[in-house]
């Protein structure tokens, strides 16, 4: 096992390498690092499905989670919008905060009828009185610079506090979610958790005093050096010119100039880059190392009993319900890590871009491809597929190319080829699903053996 690892890593840095000598090293420290951000992801799915069997589809609305996060720690506040209506928007949730306890405190106390009654009679008043307070500050928030603003910002603290936070927030709604659906069968768990990732992106989208929508809220602080600044450094200038001063000599003078500052540009794109990875890398070091130490620990040997057989570790005094509840946080805490980081990286929320393809689909795939309950092979899978599927888009064009240059530039079937080229990458996604369950049904780098024979032991 430890040999193929070793052989599959390898290819993968082989294709790396060949992106960054064939295209450029910008794309390849790009797609590095939505790689490393996918393979956290690619985690928090296989301690769910690969530990414990359970089916999350959910798993766009966690990331969601973690992205509001980043922006409402990151982002500066926005004080005019703060100043239109924050008084009111805070009244508001008082209002409806007191009509929850009330009726809580109703339900608790009062019997037979009234127990039912007086209790939902309170819920409704405080809900309409929370939106006569909530919709004139929530409309005075919005209404405040709609162009550039319309949104309350966020605390404005170091980005990097909401990576933690983040996974707070989406372990604390996988403990509301797990409360109402773990109870389900799984194909039942998969529809619920679901249904209710579509609820918290409409949310993202539409709550426009809170998030901004669909209109994307920009300006977040970045943890590494700013690109723009690094260009004016003379250390770097000097660094290119040296590096590049052949290339640079071979130029008549008067383009000497825009070509410097061109290769400036992308040199402190590719020193960004670099930083983003190294914070990234760290922290899918830190996760694996965590992983994998669960997984060998007593904790993860019971966590695998249970998955092996539920009856039986019930049998044994295990508690199912809370082991399911316990995994349900963890892999959501930190997928919302995930969307956290993915947020910092763009520099943006951006509402829209939540869709079930690319956050629950693809890194299912990736689960699978790697090797499900199998921490190496979950990253070695989330490496494979988004590299795949960035560099599938290119080669779709290329093949099309390739296969139609007799025909000429104005052929209808080569105009509409060279259009849907752009689906190839799903095509492929299919393929490879297709293949590695066929050939590989475990994945490249399964779950090892020996330790499937310990999870059998459910005394620990």
């Amino acid at each position: 096992m430890m040999k193929r690892a070793v052989q599959l890593y390898g290819v993968l840095t082989i294709l790396f390498l060949l992106v960054g000598f064939l295209q450029s090293w910008s794309v390849a420290l790009a797609t590095l690092n939505l790689c490393l951000i996918s393979a956290v992801m690619a985690l928090g799915v296989n301690i769910q499905w690969g530990y414990a069997g359970l089916f999350n589809a959910g798993i766009m609305g966690f990331a969601a989670i973690g992205g509001v996060v980043a922006l409402l720690v990151g982002h500066a506040p926005v004080s005019g919008a703060i100043e239109a209506g924050g008084v009111g928007l805070a009244l508001s949730f008082i209002v409806l905060a007191i009509g929850i306890v009330a009726a809580v405190i109703l339900f608790r106390y009062l019997k037979g009828v009234l127990k039912y009654a007086l209790p939902a009679v309170v819920l409704i008043v405080g809900f309409v009185l929370f939106r006569q307070v909530f919709v004139p500050a929530r409309q005075a928030i919005e209404a405040y610079d709609p162009a550039a603003s319309g949104f309350m910002g966020g605390l404005g603290l170091p980005i990097l506090f909401s990576w933690p936070l983040a996974g707070l927030a989406a372990a604390g709604a996988a403990f509301l979610v797990g409360k109402v659906a773990l109870g389900l069968r799984s194909d039942y768990l998969a529809i619920a958790t679901l249904g209710i990732s579509e609820i918290i992106v409409a949310m993202v989208k539409n709550e426009n005093w809170l998030t901004r929508g669909v209109k994307n809220a920009t300006g977040l602080p970045q943890p590494v050096p700013d690109g723009r600044l690094l260009q004016q450094q003379t250390w770097l200038v000097d660094l290119v010119t040296w590096m590049n001063r052949s290339y640079l000599d071979a130029l008549p003078a008067t383009e000497q100039t825009a070509a410097l500052r061109l290769l400036v540009a992308e040199a402190s794109s590719i020193i960004v880059k670099l930083a983003f990875a190294g914070l990234f890398a760290a922290v899918l070091a830190g996760l694996l190392a965590l992983c994998v130490f669960a997984l060998s620990s007593p904790w993860g040997r019971m966590i695998r009993a249970i998955r092996d057989n539920e009856t039986a570790a019930g049998a044994m005094g295990k508690n199912v319900a809370w082991r399911h509840l316990q995994i349900l946080m963890l892999g959501s805490a930190i997928v919302g890590i995930a969307g956290a980081m993915l947020v910092t990286l763009d520099g943006q929320l951006t509402p829209a871009a939540y869709i079930p393809l690319r956050y629950t689909f693809l890194i299912w795939v990736m689960v699978i491809v790697g090797g499900s309950g199998s921490n190496v092979g979950s990253v070695f899978g989330a490496f494979l597929i988004w590299f795949v599927w960035v560099q599938s888009e290119p080669i779709g064009y290329w093949l099309v190319k390739m296969t139609t240059f007799w025909m000429s530039d104005t052929s209808l079937i080569r105009t509409h080829l060279l259009q849907q080229a752009q689906y190839f990458r799903v095509l492929m996604m299919g393929t490879i699903l297709l293949l590695v369950l066929r050939f590989h049904p475990q994945g490249f780098l399964p779950e090892r053996p020996g330790r499937s024979r310990q999870s059998r032991g459910v005394g620990e």
